[in-house]
């Protein structure tokens, strides 16, 4: 039997200088972060991941670290047919000099997503925020790309927050809301409800399995079945080197077993969206 090909619809490159988080002292937790694209490339070849869409590593309140990450990036996805690439940009006014350079970028091959997140700063409902953040949504909306938006509980990370994104602009942009909503919260906010609602609604609205609480994705397997809609938006992500390709993959593989949602989950919906 032949084996069902592994798309990672989520992971990073670039590795985080030392970084005092919460007060605590400088610490390098990234430990399996692929510095260069030979490594990074080597990573899927002993990972068995078939392609991907690789991203700046992030993390660091610095805003130089992610955007000086995004040439690797294209790097990556220039040097092998596998890798597809998103380009980091920020939502906050302050770094609109530095959008201007990452958004320069969207028209080279193998770009396919823009990528940003709040938690360095601002929030989707920030009025300082509103500029850039149109810039992002609408430029990826008229060069067919995705805009990746990281999710996690509480504050601007929120599906709360994020979800006012999906509102306004979900119907001409394609929204990627990673870590399926995000933690306990998130989850049930998302499978809840919300999900489905954006997609009956004609939102173009996806979402990764990364980070998933055990319970999360058979509860999710079960709404796609009972809804009937989702089955084309749920995609397998590793979130590398946050996450760890094993522990991803089989939670996912337990939940949605080796038939034709596992098909669409692990590699269709990947090739299209990202091919």
């Amino acid at each position: 039997m032949a084996r069902t090909p592994l798309l990672d619809a989520h992971r990073h490159i670039g590795a985080l200088p030392a970084y005092g988080f919460y007060g605590g002292p400088p610490i390098r937790p990234d430990t399996t972060a692929r510095a260069t694209v030979a490594e990074f490339l080597k990573g899927l070849d002993e990972e068995g991941i078939d392609r991907t869409l690789v991203l700046p590593n992030y993390g660091v309140p610095v805003p130089d670290v992610a955007f000086d990450l995004n040439p690797l990036a294209l790097e990556a996805a220039q040097a092998d047919e596998r890798v597809r690439c998103g380009l980091w940009v920020s939502p906050k006014a302050g770094d609109a000099a530095r959008n201007d350079a990452a958004l320069a970028l969207v028209g080279e091959p193998g770009v396919r997503a823009l990528k940003t997140s709040f938690l360095l700063g601002g929030s989707p409902t920030d009025p300082d925020c509103a500029e850039q953040l149109d810039r992002i949504f609408t430029t990826a909306a008229e060069h067919d790309l995705v805009v990746h938006v990281h999710t996690s509980p509480g504050a601007a990370s929120d599906v709360d927050q994020v979800g006012t994104l999906v509102e306004k602009y979900g119907d001409a942009t394609k929204i990627h809301l990673v870590h399926l909503g995000g933690g306990m919260s998130g989850h049930l906010k998302l499978i809840g409800g919300r999900l489905f609602d954006w997609i009956e609604a004609g939102k173009r609205v996806y979402t990764d399995t990364s980070w998933s609480i055990g319970f999360a994705p058979s509860w999710l397997v079960r709404e796609v079945e009972r809804r009937g809609v989702g089955h084309d938006r749920i995609l397998f992500a590793t979130d590398m080197p946050w996450g760890d390709v094993e522990g991803e993959y089989h939670r996912l593989r337990a939940a949605v077993g080796d038939g034709e949602l596992a098909d669409a989950f692990f590699h269709q919906n990947f090739a299209a969206l990202y091919d």
